[in-house]
C-alpha cells in the first residue's frame, strides 16, 4: 500500500493529513506548531499522526510539505549576509532600483526606502562585459576578480549572488566567476541569476537573486534537518516542498532554488481548493482561507488558479512565478478598537494571536477580537474540538462590550458592527481578485475555509453573490490536503524580445522545444516517466513600447498569430483598450510537471435528506437585528442528501459553519456543505 502525508505549517498549528492513494481514506490530525524550529512539530504531528492511522514509516511513499520558513525569514529580516558580484560600473544596482514608489500622491516623500538585501560594502565589481547579443565585449579579469573578492571575504558574507549584465543571453562568465569563489571562498553557497532568472531586466534580476541567496542557508538548514529527521524515523518516502505556484519542487532543488517557495504557505491553501472544486464539479471558485490573523483570498478559473510573475512579501517583490492571493489583516484574533479622536470602530490588522489569544481562550486575552463577538452572537458555541476546548462567553462579553460602552451602542449590536467591519475588509480583498480583474463574482461559487472560514463564508456568499458557498470536510487542514494532492514543477524561461512581424513560428517553436527539453530531462531525474508528463508553455506578451507584459498559456502548436489575437482579447478585458502596435513577445516560459495525485475523494453514507441525527441541541442566536431560534448540528452525523435550513451552526473538530438566515446548506457525496438561498 501506498499513502502519501501533507503537512502545512501555520502560526498557531501545524495541519497534517495522510491519503490511501488507492482508496482515498484520509485520517487527519493538528499539533501545535514550534516557530523556534517548525521542523519539530513536522515530525511529532506526522509520527502522531500514522500512529492513529496504523501505518508504518515505511509505508509513506511521498512527504509533502508547504512551509513558512523563507517567508518569516524576509518579514523578519533573518537572513544571510549576501555577497553581490556586478559588472564593473554596476555597484548601486539595488540602490538606485525601480522609480516605482508604493502609495499615492507625495508618497515618495514619506516612504522609507527598504534596506537592499546585499549591501553596498559586500557588493563588488566583476571587470567583465556581455553585449545585449551575447558576445563577449570584454573578457573577465580574473586577476582583478580574485583581488575584489577579499572584500567579501572580510565582509564575512554567508551567501553570495552573481548577477552580470546580460548574462541571459550568455552565461559563460558567471560560470567561470562562480568556479573562481568555490576557489577563493570555499563553501559558500553561490547563487547564479543566469540560473535564477535568465530573463531582461538586470535590476530585478539580481533583486530575485540575492533574495534567494538570503534565504538560502536557512531553507538549507531547515530542509536538512527534516530530512535527517525523517531518516532517523526510518521513513523512505521522498520529500517535496510545495512552490509559491501551487506545484511541488523537490528537497534538494528547494536547497538551491528557495525564493519559489516564498508563498509556499497560501499556496497549500489554493492548490487543496482546486482539489476539492475538481471532485465537488464548480470550474469557477473564489477562495476565503480565513485564519487567526490574516484571509487569503484567490481565483480559480477552469479549475486553474490564476499565476502572478511576481511574489511579494513585504516590501520585497521578486520575479519568481505565485499563485495570485491577496492577503489581508482580517482573522479570528483580530482585534476591535475605538479610537478616541474619532469614534469609529476599526477591526484589525492588529491581532491577538495564539497568546494571549481571543478574551474567549481564556489565556488571559482582554482585547475584543472577532472571535469574541462571534461567541456574543451565538455563532460559536461554547464547546469545541469535540467538548474538549471551552470558549469563555463571559470573557468575551465583557471585552465586547468594551466596544459598545466606546460606541453607545446595546452589546449584541457592537459584535454584530465588529463582524460587518471584518466582512467588508474581506470583501474588498474578494473584489481585488475578481471585480478588479475583470471577473463577475456572479460566476463563481465561493469555497470557504480555513479556521475561521466557514463561519463568514454564508455573509461572503451574499456580499459577492457568488454561489453557492462550499465549506469542504475538515476545512481547518485544507492546506495540508493541498500539499498532499498537488504535482511535481520545473520550470525553465529564456527573453526572448521579438516583435511578431520579426519572428516566425519556427524561431519560437525552436526556442519552446529547448525548453520542453531541459524541463522535461530535470523531471526525469527526479523519477517521472516521460508518458506522465505534462507540458505548458507560457509567453509574456506586450504592445511595442510598454514597460509592462500580460503572461499568457500558449497551447501546444498554437500561432503566433493566435497568441497575438488572444493578447488583444485579455489586454482589451484587463485594461478595456487595445493599441495598433504590433504585439511583442518578451519572455518564454515552459513548465513541466510530473503525474497527477492518483488520490480519490472519499464518499459519505447516503441520507434520507433529513438532518434530525445530527441534531445536537436548539440554539439562539442575534442576527439581522434580532434573536432567532437556531439548531447546532454535528457535521460528523451528516449525510449525503441531507439538507440543514439556516439559522443553524454546524460544528466539527477544527472549524465551525455558520447558515444564516433564509439560506439552506445542503451535503453532497462528498461531505461538502453547499449554502444556498432558499428558494
Amino acid at each position: 500500500m501506498s499513502y502519501r502525508l501533507g503537512v502545512d505549517v501555520g502560526g498557531t498549528f501545524t495541519d497534517l493529513i495522510v491519503i490511501d492513494e488507492e482508496t482515498g481514506r484520509a485520517v487527519r490530525d493538528k499539533v501545535p506548531s514550534t516557530p523556534h524550529d517548525p521542523s519539530e512539530a513536522v515530525i511529532t504531528g506526522a509520527r502522531q499522526l500514522c500512529e492513529k492511522a496504523g501505518i508504518s514509516a515505511a509505508d509513506l511513499s511521498l512527504f509533502l510539505h508547504g512551509t513558512t520558513v523563507a517567508t518569516n525569514a524576509v518579514l523578519e529580516h533573518k537572513i544571510a549576509r549576501v555577497g553581490l558580484i556586478v559588472t564593473e560600473g554596476y555597484r548601486h544596482i539595488l540602490q538606485i532600483a525601480r522609480s516605482l514608489v508604493p502609495g499615492g500622491l507625495a508618497a515618495w516623500i514619506i516612504w522609507p526606502k527598504p534596506t537592499p538585501m546585499a549591501p553596498l560594502e559586500a557588493t563588488i565589481e566583476a571587470p567583465e562585459r556581455v553585449g545585449a547579443d551575447g558576445s563577449i565585449v570584454r573578457p573577465l579579469d580574473e586577476a582583478a576578480l580574485r583581488k575584489n573578492l577579499k572584500r567579501l571575504a572580510e565582509e564575512k558574507v554567508e551567501a553570495i549572488t552573481i548577477c552580470l549584465i546580460n548574462s541571459y543571453m550568455n552565461d559563460a562568465h558567471e560560470r567561470r566567476v562562480a568556479a573562481i569563489c568555490a576557489e577563493e571562498l570555499p563553501g559558500i553557497p553561490v547563487s547564479l541569476s543566469a540560473d535564477i532568472l535568465p530573463e531582461m531586466q538586470e535590476y530585478e534580476r539580481a533583486l530575485t537573486t540575492v533574495a534567494n541567496s538570503a534565504v538560502r542557508p536557512t531553507v538549507s538548514r531547515y530542509v536538512g534537518n527534516l530530512e535527517a529527521a525523517l531518516k532517523d524515523w526510518g521513513t523512505t518516502a521522498k520529500l517535496n516542498l510545495l512552490r509559491s505556484d501551487g506545484g511541488l519542487m523537490s528537497a534538494e532543488k528547494s536547497r538551491t532554488a528557495p525564493v519559489n517557495l516564498l508563498m509556499s504557505g497560501p499556496a497549500g491553501g489554493v492548490a487543496g481548493a482546486v482539489w476539492i472544486a475538481k471532485n465537488a464539479g464548480f470550474p469557477n471558485v473564489l477562495t476565503l482561507d480565513m485564519g487567526g490573523t490574516s484571509t487569503d483570498v484567490a481565483l480559480i478559473e477552469d479549475y486553474q488558479a490564476r499565476l502572478r510573475r511576481e511574489t511579494s512579501v513585504g516590501h520585497l517583490t521578486v520575479r519568481a512565478s505565485s499563485l495570485d492571493v491577496k492577503t489581508v489583516g482580517a482573522g479570528g484574533g483580530s482585534i476591535a478598537t475605538v479610537p478616541e479622536l474619532t469614534k469609529a470602530l476599526r477591526v484589525g490588522p492588529q491581532s491577538a494571536g495564539a497568546v494571549p489569544g481571543p478574551a474567549a481562550y481564556g489565556r488571559g486575552g482582554e482585547l475584543p477580537t472577532v472571535t469574541d463577538a462571534n461567541v456574543v452572537l451565538g455563532y460559536l458555541p461554547e464547546n469545541l474540538l469535540g467538548g474538549s476546548f471551552k470558549l469563555d462567553r463571559e470573557a468575551s462579553k465583557g471585552a465586547v462590550q468594551t466596544v459598545a460602552d466606546a460606541l453607545g451602542l446595546p452589546l449584541l449590536e457592537a459584535a454584530a458592527g465588529i463582524i460587518a467591519i471584518v466582512n467588508e475588509t474581506m470583501f474588498g480583498a474578494l473584489r481585488l481578485v475578481s471585480v478588479q480583474q475583470g471577473y463577475d463574482p456572479r460566476d463563481f461559487a465561493l469555497m470557504a475555509f480555513g479556521g475561521a472560514g466557514p463561519l463568514h463564508g454564508n455573509a461572503m456568499g451574499m456580499l459577492m453573490g457568488s454561489w453557492p458557498v462550499i465549506i469542504p470536510p475538515s476545512p481547518g487542514v485544507l492546506c495540508a490536503y493541498g500539499d498532499a494532492t498537488t504535482r511535481l514543477r520545473v520550470d525553465a524561461q529564456r527573453s526572448f524580445n521579438k516583435l511578431v512581424t520579426q519572428t516566425s513560428d519556427a524561431e519560437v517553436g525552436a526556442v519552446i522545444g529547448e525548453l520542453i527539453a531541459q524541463t522535461s530531462d530535470e523531471l526525469a531525474t527526479e523519477g517521472v516517466a516521460a508518458n506522465e508528463i505534462e507540458i505548458r508553455v507560457e509567453v509574456d506578451v506586450r504592445y511595442a513600447g510598454q514597460a509592462f507584459e500580460v503572461p499568457l498559456f500558449s497551447p501546444p502548436g498554437s500561432s503566433i498569430a493566435s497568441l497575438a489575437e488572444r493578447f488583444d482579447a485579455e489586454h482589451k478585458r484587463l485594461f478595456t483598450f487595445n493599441l495598433s502596435v504590433p504585439q511583442e513577445l518578451v519572455n518564454i516560459r515552459v513548465v513541466a510537471l510530473g503525474k497527477a495525485a492518483n488520490v480519490l475523494a472519499e464518499r459519505i453514507a447516503k441520507g434520507d435528506g433529513n438532518p434530525a441525527a445530527a441534531r445536537v441541541r436548539d440554539h439562539e442566536v442575534w442576527m439581522d437585528g434580532q434573536a432567532r431560534a437556531a439548531a447546532i448540528y454535528d457535521r460528523s452525523k451528516l449525510r449525503a442528501g441531507d439538507v440543514v435550513a439556516g439559522p443553524a451552526v454546524i460544528t466539527e473538530m477544527d472549524s465551525t459553519t455558520l447558515v444564516h438566515n433564509g439560506h439552506i446548506a445542503s451535503v453532497d457525496v462528498f461531505g461538502n456543505l453547499l449554502i444556498t438561498p432558499e428558494k
